[in-house]
């Protein structure tokens, strides 16, 4: 059965994109969760040659990145791109941009799924990332029918954006009625849902994560169980 190495659920948007798709489509895996530390370099150095998560390890063959995990299941399960072929298209360019770009939302709204965090400051920058993010939502429902990103059904692209559903509730940025129904809708999935127990309850807290988030903003609320 492949393993997939994670880190912290309350922190690690690269994490939770295999990990989401692997659950929704039901795909056996065993999950091991090594949480952020002092050094992680040395810490996930021991399974990912990038000592960085993500990692797939598939009876010792390494899959150390998210985008390439998801086309390697692409080559053994059904359903991870969408059948249709403009669908297939879109979702594969739509999960590329948010791989390589976005460096705002990551920088200014970094996941941390237990806080409710009022952004200090939304600049130019920030907000047009998020429109262009609202933008990329709406074209794949309209285009596709919905109610997920390609269609019908759950895929990658879901998965690729998951992590901004959980940034959309802690930061609450301004999005579309139709944005904002697929954010509702994500969060509403069993896969989804588990996370983010998970990750309220987890005993650790990171010192950058954390800084992150108290930079960006005003703290209005901590979901996160006491440690």
């Amino acid at each position: 059965m492949p393993i997939l190495y994670i880190a912290n659920k309350n922190y690690s948007s690269w994490s939770l994109r295999p990990w989401l798709l692997l659950t929704e489509l039901g795909i056996p895996f065993e999950e091991r969760l090594v949480p952020f530390g002092d050094d992680n370099s040395a810490s996930f150095g021991q399974f990912s040659p990038t000592a960085k998560v993500p990692c797939l390890d598939d009876e010792g063959l390494l899959v150390w990145d998210s985008l390439a995990i998801v086309e390697y299941l692409n080559e053994q399960y059904a359903g991870v791109w969408p059948e249709n072929p403009k669908a297939r298209a879109w979702a594969r360019c739509a999960s590329a941009e948010m791989h390589s770009g976005f460096g705002q939302i990551r920088n200014l709204c970094s996941m941390n799924c237990g806080l409710r965090v009022k952004l200090h400051h939304w600049s130019p920058k920030l907000s047009a990332e998020w429109q262009r993010i609202d933008a990329l939502w709406r074209q794949g429902l309209h285009d596709f029918g919905g109610p997920f990103l390609a269609g019908e059904h759950f895929s990658a692209v879901d998965a690729f954006f998951a992590p901004l559903a959980f940034r959309a509730q802690s930061y609450q940025p301004s999005l579309s009625m139709e944005a904002n129904a697929w954010v509702q809708r994500m969060l509403a999935l069993p896969g989804m849902q588990a996370w983010y127990k998970a990750a309220l309850a987890e005993p650790w807290r990171d010192a950058d994560h954390e800084a992150e988030a108290a930079a960006a903003g005003v703290l209005l609320q901590d979901m996160r169980a006491p440690v």
